[in-house]
């Protein structure tokens, strides 16, 4: 029998690419993992029953269907293990892309001694890299310092260092984190939390944690139990979380939807939330949510 070619395509839908056959009519598997690699068979779907159908593989050679493969388009079979983690690598990359260079964010400096000015945070914070903005929070009335102010720097690695550590200044302990509080009603809370739906009963916290830590550090991960198909991740960075809200993601070969943790602040209900690392909680009454309001951070003067 002469060589002819056959069509092969990774889907049914896509355009096929032509495969050569042997002299006797078979195709080599090593010929179609070559263009496709990871390829282990082929499919095709039946004219007559229209259901997809195996061709039959035999000492790493295809035998076409009732000796000819005719003008047919033949869809490529991957192991699920290496199909699952390519659809992964797909998703992540997906990701990646639309996050791009990550930018920088005012962080909040807790705990200052009264006596810390700006240049003493300018000077020592410079030693971690270029600082673009400092201030120190004071009473509009006193001027006396409230005991925490805001640090931006130009670079997002040096942000990501400033945050893993506790920092000495004037003789005492603070901690310099992102802000997770509300400028104003118009301006939306930016939540390091999200919502991880579609979750299947075998997935672990380990596993989740594993996962997310490919888009940036993970500080936090809750499943409920009883399972209730839901989790929750916890990142280090506000921009990670909402760069990943939208998207669908591949777990486990399980498509899972990723969204804001964030309850709806237009219920009136619930007048005031603050979030946690691993919970939260909401303040219903309305004397109580006036005096956490006017006790909570207010962001840097280019916030408002």
């Amino acid at each position: 029998m002469t060589e002819c070619y056959i069509r092969v395509a990774e889907d049914e839908n896509e355009e096929p690419m032509e495969i050569p056959s042997e002299e006797d009519g078979t195709v080599l598997l090593s010929t179609v993992s070559a263009q496709f690699p990871g390829a282990c068979g082929l499919r095709y779907r039946s004219p007559v029953s229209q259901c997809m159908r195996g061709v039959r593989l035999v000492e790493g050679v295809l035998h076409a269907p009732e000796s000819d493969w005719g003008n047919l388009v033949y869809v490529v079979n991957y192991p699920k293990d290496n199909k699952r983690k390519m659809d992964e690598m797909d998703a992540a990359s997906a990701v990646k892309i639309k996050r791009g260079v990550q930018k920088t964010s005012d962080l909040i400096v807790l705990g200052l001694p009264w006596k810390t000015t700006e240049q003493d945070l300018k000077d020592y914070f410079g030693t971690f890299g270029e600082v673009i903005m400092v201030q120190v929070k004071r009473d509009a009335k006193t001027g006396n310092s409230k005991g925490f102010g805001f640090v931006r720097f130009t670079d997002y690695e040096t942000q990501i260092k400033a945050m893993s550590q506790r920092h000495m200044i004037d003789g005492r302990w603070c901690d310099c984190k992102l802000p997770n509080s509300k400028a104003g009603p118009d301006e939306p809370m930016r939540s390091r939390k999200v919502f991880v739906g579609r979750c299947t009963e075998d997935m672990t916290t380990d596993e989740l944690r594993q996962f997310f830590m490919q888009y940036g550090e993970v500080t936090d991960v809750f499943i409920p139990k009883p399972f209730r198909a839901f989790a929750f991740v916890t990142f280090a960075d506000d921009q990670v979380a909402q760069s990943l809200c939208g998207e669908d993601l591949i777990i486990k070969g399980t498509s899972v939807h990723i969204s804001n943790a964030e309850p709806k602040h237009n219920n009136s209900s619930c007048v005031f939330c603050h979030f946690f690392p691993s919970t939260f909680f909401m303040v219903k009454s309305p004397s109580l949510a006036a005096m956490f309001e006017r006790s909570q951070y207010q962001f840097p003067s280019s916030h408002v």
